[in-house]
C-alpha cells in the first residue's frame, strides 16, 4: 500500500483490502471516507447488502475491517473506525438499491420533471414496478417506470405501518 501524508490508506486502498472479506460476509462496500483532519482521524466504511445491516453484522464487519487494517503499516497509529449502513437519506442510484428496498415507499423524480410516490414492488430488465395510489381514496395500481427515466429516488421514512392492500399488490406485482 502507498502511504498517504498522514499515513492512512486511501479510500480505494481500504476498498481493495476489505472488499473480498465483506463480500464473503454478504455485504458490499458502498463508500469509504477518510477524515484525516479529525483528531483522532476517522475511517468510515458504508456497507450494504441483500440482508439488512443490523448491529451484529456491523460488529462483525467492524472486527473484519479492524483486523485487516491492523495488518497494514500506517504512520498514524490511532484512528477511529466506523462501519455503517447507507441510511435512508441515500438516493437509490442502482438497480440493486431498488431490489434491496422492495416494499419501501419511495419518492421518485423523473426525467420529464414529474414526481411519483409509490411502494417498490420489483425491479427487472431495467424496469421498476411501483404500487401507486390512484386519484380516488383506496384506489391502488401498479405503474412501471424505466430505470433510465429516473433522475432521483429516495426512500421515505414511514411512521405507521403500510396499508395491507399495498403490501399485497407489492407481492403480486413483484412476482
Amino acid at each position: 500500500m502507498t502511504e498517504r501524508s498522514r499515513g492512512l490508506p486511501s479510500p480505494s486502498q481500504v476498498i481493495e483490502l476489505l472488499a473480498g472479506e465483506f463480500a464473503r460476509a454478504g455485504y458490499e462496500i458502498e463508500d469509504v471516507t477518510i477524515a484525516e483532519t479529525m483528531r483522532p482521524p476517522r475511517i468510515t466504511i458504508v456497507a450494504d447488502g441483500d440482508t439488512p445491516l443490523d448491529l451484529d453484522a456491523v460488529a462483525e464487519l467492524s472486527r473484519i475491517a479492524s483486523d485487516l487494517l491492523d495488518t497494514v503499516e500506517v504512520a498514524e497509529s490511532e484512528y477511529v473506525l466506523e462501519v455503517s449502513s447507507p441510511g435512508v437519506e441515500r438516493p437509490l442510484t442502482t438497480e440493486k438499491h431498488f431490489l434491496r428496498n422492495r416494499a419501501r415507499l419511495v419518492d421518485i423524480d423523473l426525467a420529464d420533471g414529474s414526481t411519483i410516490i409509490g411502494r417498490i414492488a420489483g425491479m427487472a430488465d431495467g424496469v421498476v414496478s411501483l404500487v401507486v395510489r390512484g386519484p380516488k381514496p383506496h384506489q391502488l395500481g401498479v405503474r412501471e417506470l424505466a430505470f433510465a427515466d429516473i433522475t432521483k429516488a429516495v426512500v421515505q421514512v414511514e411512521f405507521s405501518p403500510p396499508n395491507q392492500r399495498e403490501l399485497e399488490l407489492v407481492t403480486e406485482a413483484g412476482t
